[in-house]
């Protein structure tokens, strides 16, 4: 006799309730969860992550741009994370190439697949904001 996973028995359990709470969460997806948050203006964002706070410090895209390079040397695995940053990059003034470059530097790193993985999601967010 094998021994229950408890992993997938919590899950299970999880899956159980959500779908008793609501029958809709039985197909419920995270993919798109970004879109619930909107894109900060640029001067808003530079007042609180960047030189607003620190004058002498790093500027907001700066600061985005270490942040990208963070969540894909970690495997790219939060895509919506990764989305966000994507499009407050481009408020923040931050170039295709910029976010190209960052990403790419980030495979010697966390490796060539967590590499072309951000570079997709990121590509996707750039396409979707040049058709908006």
């Amino acid at each position: 006799m094998t021994d229950p996973n408890p992993f997938e028995a919590m899950m299970k359990m999880g899956q159980d309730w959500a779908k008793a709470m609501s029958p809709a969460m039985e197909s419920f997806t995270p993919k798109g969860f970004e879109n619930l948050w909107p894109t900060m203006p640029k001067d808003l964002m530079e007042q609180f992550f960047g030189k607003g706070l620190n004058p002498e410090g790093l500027d907001a895209k700066t600061r985005l741009l270490l942040t990208l390079a963070g969540l894909t040397v970690l495997g790219a695995q939060a895509e919506a994370q990764i989305r966000l940053t994507v499009r407050h990059l481009v408020e923040a003034g931050a170039t295709k190439q910029e976010i190209a470059e960052t990403i790419a530097q980030m495979g010697m790193f966390g490796g060539v697949p967590a590499m072309t993985k951000a570079m997709e999601i990121a590509t996707e967010v750039l396409d979707k904001g040049a058709d908006a």
